[in-house]
């Protein structure tokens, strides 16, 4: 069976086919994926996907090991990151059992060596071009020199399809293969008002359909819509791969996975947040002769794809695998809950790029979600969530533009973006504040989330006495678990690897400017 896995950069779960799924008016109400939602109407939606970390290199280093992101070593972060060529990866082992492997774009970045879980880039096929991963601004800059909007989209498009034909072209003759496409253009930076100008979201659409943790305001609106124009664009990706994959007659012989590496950047709660706007992302599967239009409530986490992706190649997952195969979920006819035992995830982070203070020191964190509740405990409550202010919380605003531009201004791993630099900028205004305090200001060590009368997790009830037995019992649950999985943060004592070199090496300049992360 062949393997086709979609995996975009910073891509959360907003797809035409999670609209209504949680109960509320949401920005999937608004954005067309009508590829996404083919695949949906003839698999299954998952809602309750998680990923062990809510940082791209992290998140990456565990779906392709099949293990949490803390047993990586220094695949654990982002900035810094190196791989272990010991670790077994999912792909090196399918191709070492005959499967023809290709991959276009991002797969394992930035880390050294670039993508080496998957061949260190010997495996690539790009030659058609990557202009689709800055999309926007590709399409806006060929507009304004007057090509037609639509033709500049087929351009990049066919960039896309070119890739995926020469991976087909290089197969041999009823060969199995894995073919991963990685975009990065829902990744910032997007161009300004490209939501609209490109796709026709009007803005104002998606006011009382955000999240309760964003202002409902304008210049969020329009972020959103931006948001929400590259992942329409991702979709229309997706159906120029489809129709690749139905004209060379494999499209019954290929399990197809659509899913995303963490929350959406450069919102509050998202990205490197354990929130579940942070962790919780759209995972979409078609099977070949399996029944359609499920809705599953089984709890999967990412590193759950490495081990079904082996069995699905007749591969033993190797034993350090943590991740549990999620073939008998995806090849069951029913909805609802499959499997009885997928009732919880484990989550957590340690650095991402500029996290802490000047000495860049990791934000811990450690999650426990269940149907129930969301526990989070945070290691070192002394330092900032998203990095130190830069002034940002005392007296000194960075720029307007840094602040949309420049991640390094303030807050360094929230994304720069226009609502970043909204919240920022109007953090003394009494109808803001609550907002800016959510996004960036310094956490208590343990957060509880009752999800049945708080499901966006907004109020933390981890010192109401009346929840202090849920606390205590989610707590050691949490510990055990991570005892068990050998988490270096809880297993050495005051002797943690995170908080020492190699691991604290990685600097990023201060001035530098938005990259894919």
């Amino acid at each position: 069976m062949n393997i086709l896995f979609l995996f975009a950069d910073d891509f959360c779960r907003y797809a035409g086919c999670y609209a209504g799924l949680d109960g509320r008016p949401t920005p999937s109400d608004i954005v067309k994926t009508p590829n996404i939602d083919r695949l949906a109407h003839d698999g299954v939606v998952f809602r309750h996907a998680f990923v062990t970390a809510p940082s791209c290199t992290p998140c990456r280093s565990s779906l392709l090991s099949g293990q949490y992101f803390f047993r990586t070593g220094r695949g654990a972060i982002l900035n810094g990151a190196v791989w272990d060529p010991s670790i077994p990866s999912f792909p090196h082992l399918l191709r070492d059992a005959g499967y023809h492997i290709g991959e276009t774009y991002k797969v394992w970045s930035p880390g050294t060596p670039n993508d080496a879980p998957f061949g260190g880039g010997k495996n690539a096929y790009e030659k058609a071009g990557g202009q689709f991963n800055n999309f926007s601004e590709n399409v806006t800059s060929m507009a304004k020199q007057g090509m037609p909007i639509e033709a500049a989209k087929l351009k990049l498009l066919d960039q896309v399809k070119g890739n995926f034909g020469a991976f087909l072209a290089d197969r041999k003759p009823n060969q199995p293969w894995l073919y991963w496409f990685g975009p990065t253009n829902t990744h910032r930076k997007w161009e300004k008002g490209s939501g609209k100008a490109l796709w026709g979201i009007e803005p104002e659409s998606l006011k009382g359909k955000l999240p309760q943790f964003f202002p409902d305001v304008p210049e969020v609106w329009q972020d959103v819509a931006d948001y929400l124009g590259e992942i329409q664009a991702w979709d229309a990706a997706i159906g120029v791969i489809l129709t690749s994959l139905e004209a060379a007659g494999d499209l019954e012989r290929t399990i197809i996975v659509v899913s995303g590496d963490h929350g959406a950047p450069g919102f509050p709660g998202g990205k490197c947040n354990l929130y579940d706007y942070g962790t919780n992302v759209g995972l979409i599967a078609r099977v070949p002769g399996v029944k359609g239009g499920r809705v599953v409530d089984d709890y999967i986490n990412l590193m759950d794809l490495a081990p079904t992706f082996c069995e699905i190649g007749g591969v033993k997952p190797p034993d350090v695998m943590t991740g549990k195969s999620a073939l008998n979920v995806l090849k069951s006819d029913q909805s609802g809950q499959i499997d009885p035992t997928r009732t919880w995830v484990v989550t957590g982070r340690e650095r991402h790029v500029a996290t802490a203070r000047a000495d860049n020191l990791p934000y811990p964190q450690r999650a426990l979600r269940t149907p129930e509740y969301l526990y989070i405990h945070n290691f070192k409550p002394d330092r900032w969530p998203l990095g130190d202010a830069a002034g940002a919380a005392g007296d000194k605003t960075p720029a307007q533009d840094d602040l949309e531009n420049n991640t390094y201004a303030a807050f360094a791993d929230m994304d720069a973006s226009p609502t970043k630099a909204f919240l920022v900028m109007n953090r003394n205004s009494p109808s803001i504040r609550w907002f800016f305090e959510y996004a960036f200001l310094p956490r208590p060590e343990e957060e509880l989330f009752d999800l049945k009368s708080d499901p966006q997790q907004v109020k933390n009830v981890a010192a109401d006495p009346a929840y202090a037995k849920a606390k205590q019992e989610m707590s050691a649950r949490l510990l055990s678990i991570l005892k068990d999985a050998k988490d270096p943060r809880v297993t050495s004592g005051n002797d943690v690897p995170f908080e020492k070199p190699p691991f604290t090496d990685g600097r990023a300049p201060a001035g530098k400017r938005n990259a894919a992360q």
